[in-house]
């Protein structure tokens, strides 16, 4: 009997607005890589009925010419639609403590505050993990 096994899926669709404006960075190779925190905001209803709201702060890291683009056309309060992959890392604090952080890898952002939506595409190009800007590893 063969094996069954997982397949490997890991696709993330989110929608929110920029906390602050993106940054950019450039690794030690020249390569751009942008990062900013959209927040998603999701109504329901509680227990007794009444509408709520919850909001979720997620990262995002996007690389080469989505990076650029990012960093040019965003700014704090645009909306985005963002396309990508989880990803983890492990950050060293200046105490010498170990965190982890959760964001998503962009593949694709669309912008959704101009007259006609933008689509954004990363190009599939291999990402080294350790190729973070030093400033992102400490």
């Amino acid at each position: 009997m063969s094996e069954l096994r997982m397949p490997d899926v890991n696709t993330v669709l989110i929608a929110g607005n920029l906390i602050k404006d993106p940054t950019i960075r450039h690794t030690t190779t020249g390569t751009p890589v942008s990062n900013f925190i959209i927040a998603s905001n999701r109504k329901f209803r509680d227990n007794t009925g009444q509408w709520k709201e919850d909001v979720c702060f997620i990262g995002i890291v996007a690389w080469y010419k989505l990076a650029e683009d990012c960093a040019a056309n965003l700014s704090k309060g645009s909306a985005v639609l963002v396309e990508g992959e989880l990803q983890s890392r492990n950050l060293k604090g200046d105490d010498g403590s170990v965190r982890t952080v959760v964001e998503i890898k962009a593949r694709r952002i669309q912008f959704l505050n101009k007259k006609e939506v933008t689509i954004l595409e990363q190009e599939d190009e291999y990402i080294n993990q350790n190729d973070y800007p030093k400033s992102e590893q400490e």
